[in-house]
């Protein structure tokens, strides 16, 4: 071959090469990144001691406005889509298992506690500081006719105008700091003569709760105040995510069970494992332990494989296996959920 070719080849070669990585460089940079974790929150029901007193004024009973317009919170974050908002139900059943009271909802180190065992980023309180009507008083009726039999001076009616006020702050649940506030405030545009706008008493509702999304609800002259306040309010959180940080969440548990193609682990939502999650597997070689205690300070481990999470409940997990073999009861598995 002639040194010419030589010469043509080997340029040819390296232009092949140049070609191969500039083509990888810039696959790489226009692969699409991979989201953040959105920041997992909770909404308690709000505090509403303070208004007491308008809420039986509306509905003729004492009723849990403060869960109704939690519910409603939870409803405008969910279809917003910042957060990613735990259940309502997993929220309930931990409350109950830790005796939270109705004098905790505003309570942030209490609050700060439910969020460490659910395995949130940051948990949202709140306080209902106003709920009722502005009372104005108007004359029907006069000199000319009369109204209902009377006539001359006639006679006194007052009408209301629905106003609601709620605020919220945004609590850190390693610190129990407040990390943000947002305050909503809501008047009905129009007028009645019963604020619950149904000309009298409390719409049919009893003591306990309300559904406040129901076009029932909002269509009465209070229901227009809630929403006002709620959608005001939830701008206000959705501004606010800003000022959390997304936590490492390190989740650590043991095999409990192996299958054929699947492995069930001993933790579950309570530690903060979703579906979706991939976890180490990983045994367990050696322990090295404190001279001078005796404790375990570290352990030293194989790993066997990866499994991913298929179905969750509060304290397990089942788990298909990505890689690995050799599973065994009583191995390690963790994981870092992003």
């Amino acid at each position: 071959m002639s040194r010419t070719k030589k010469i043509i080849l080997i340029f040819g070669v390296l232009l092949l090469a140049f070609s191969t990585a500039l083509a990888d460089t810039t696959w790489a940079q226009d692969a699409p990144a991979k989201p953040a974790r959105k920041k997992r929150v909770a909404v308690f029901d709000f505090e509403y001691g303070t208004v007491y007193a308008g809420v039986a004024a509306v509905f003729g009973s004492n009723v849990d406005v403060g869960k109704g317009i939690g519910d409603l919170i939870v409803k405008r974050l969910v279809q917003d889509g910042t957060y990613s908002v735990i259940e309502r139900k997993a929220l309930d059943k931990i409350l109950a298992e830790q005796n939270f009271s109705t004098s905790d909802r505003a309570n942030p180190a209490s609050a700060a506690k439910i969020g460490k065992i659910l395995g949130l980023d940051a948990i949202i309180i709140g306080s209902i500081t106003q709920f009722g009507g502005e009372n104005k008083s108007t004359k029907v009726g006069g000199a000319g006719g009369g109204w209902g039999g009377f006539g001359g001076l006639g006679v006194g009616k007052k009408s209301s105008k629905a106003i609601v006020s709620v605020d919220a702050r945004i609590v850190d649940i390693d610190t129990a700091e407040i990390l943000a506030v947002a305050e909503g405030k809501g008047e009905s545009k129009r007028e009645s003569t019963s604020v619950s706008g149904f000309g009298g008493g409390h719409g049919g509702w009893g003591a306990g709760g309300v559904d406040m999304s129901t076009s029932g609800f909002e269509s009465t002259i209070i229901g227009e105040a809630v929403k006002a306040a709620v959608d005001q309010l939830s701008v206000g959180l959705v501004a606010g995510n800003t000022k959390l940080q997304t936590r490492t969440i390190i989740v650590e548990g043991l095999v409990a069970a192996v299958e054929p193609g699947i492995v069930v682990l001993n933790v579950g939502n309570k530690s903060g494992i979703k579906v979706g999650d991939h976890l180490s597997v990983e045994r367990v070689t050696r322990e090295i332990k404190d001279p001078a205690t005796g404790q375990v300070i570290r352990r030293m481990t194989n790993k066997l494989g990866v499994v991913e999470v298929t179905e969750v409940d509060d304290v397990s997990a089942v788990c298909k296996i990505v890689s690995g073999a050799d599973f065994k009861v009583g191995d390690m598995a963790k994981t870092v959920t992003q």
